[in-house]
């Protein structure tokens, strides 16, 4: 079975990582808890503790409001396309 990777939740990322930023129990214990390798738990907790930060910076309020925007940008031309297709299927005689 060599080539298949599994994949874990965010969710699951989470509580393994705030296991390890706890600290009531050791990386060998949390491999035998949770069935991940260690250098897996090393690094989401790594990546955890790194974005940290961003939520209290607010740049994650900044990229929501970015997607919404992008969002709203999308939706426009989705818009202008259908009329355009709309006033070509028109102008053919469909």
């Amino acid at each position: 079975m060599a080539g298949k990777r599994r994949r874990y939740s965010a969710e699951f990322k989470a509580k393994v990582a705030l296991d390890a930023i706890r600290g009531e129990a050791t990386i060998a214990e949390l491999v035998k808890k949770h069935g991940v390798h260690q250098t897996l738990i090393n690094t989401w907790r790594r990546q955890a503790i790194e974005g940290m930060a961003g939520v209290f910076s607010g740049k994650a309020e900044a990229a929501a409001a970015e997607r919404d925007g992008e969002v709203e940008k999308l939706h426009a031309k989705i818009g202008q396309l259908v009329v355009e297709r709309d006033f070509l299927a028109k102008a053919s005689g469909r």
